[in-house]
């Protein structure tokens, strides 16, 4: 009987661990106060994982601006990493300048929920868990290992999330920062009135936008 998947979900505690990585052993712990993207990958030496691992490595110092720490998990070996990584270096003339945790254990996939049977038995998923600086689960997206991510979205709900942390704000359909921002809807019917007559741009009483602060 397959053992049920255990996941930490959107406004959990992110799990913690400790884990050896090329980068030396690191705690999740290490990294309170910053954002987090922690993201699992299949397995190393393989074509698509590559072709994400180069496009984490040409945003991280766009990630590492946005206070945001990648890293990078598969159940590979701590030596396995090492050799891809610099196989990367060599290839595409990009250094990976971001951890990656060796799971040998399996230990912090299961705690996030990163083996799906269903898809293989002995790799991860391609998943990504947005962690925030209180060490809060923000945001979770899971990919088939066919299909590879498009950084700049991971990217793209960083800031979203960030902006809905420092402003309250919370960001429509295809939002890009610079855009225009919606105001949480009132609550009540006099807030509801009152709302049509405020400055935000609006479109009814329930949907207004406006510029996020600078």
């Amino acid at each position: 009987m397959t053992e049920p998947l255990q996941m930490p979900r959107i406004g959990d505690p992110a799990p913690q661990f400790t884990a050896p990585s090329t980068h030396g052993e690191l705690k999740l712990s290490d990294f309170k106060g910053k954002w987090v993207v922690l993201f699992s990958h299949p397995s190393d030496f393989t074509p698509v994982c590559t072709t994400e691992f180069v496009g984490f490595a040409r945003a991280q110092d766009e990630f590492a601006a946005m206070d945001t720490q990648l890293i990078g998990l598969s159940i590979d070996s701590v030596y396995s990493h090492i050799a891809w990584v610099r196989n990367i270096e060599e290839h595409f003339g990009l250094k990976v300048g971001f951890p990656v945790i060796a799971d040998l254990s399996q230990d912090v996939a299961h705690k996030y929920g990163m083996l799906h049977p269903g898809a293989s038995v002995t790799a991860t998923v391609r998943a990504v868990f947005i962690i925030d600086p209180s060490q809060v689960v923000r945001a979770m997206i899971y990919y088939p290992m066919t299909a590879g991510r498009m950084i700049s979205e991971v990217k793209r709900l960083v800031q979203a999330l960030q902006t809905n942390t420092k402003h309250g704000l919370a960001t429509p359909e295809g939002w890009q920062p610079g855009d225009k921002c919606i105001v949480p809807p009132p609550a009540t019917t006099k807030a509801a009135a009152e709302r049509m007559g405020s400055a935000y741009e609006i479109t009814d009483w329930y949907l207004s936008k406006t510029d996020a602060p600078q």
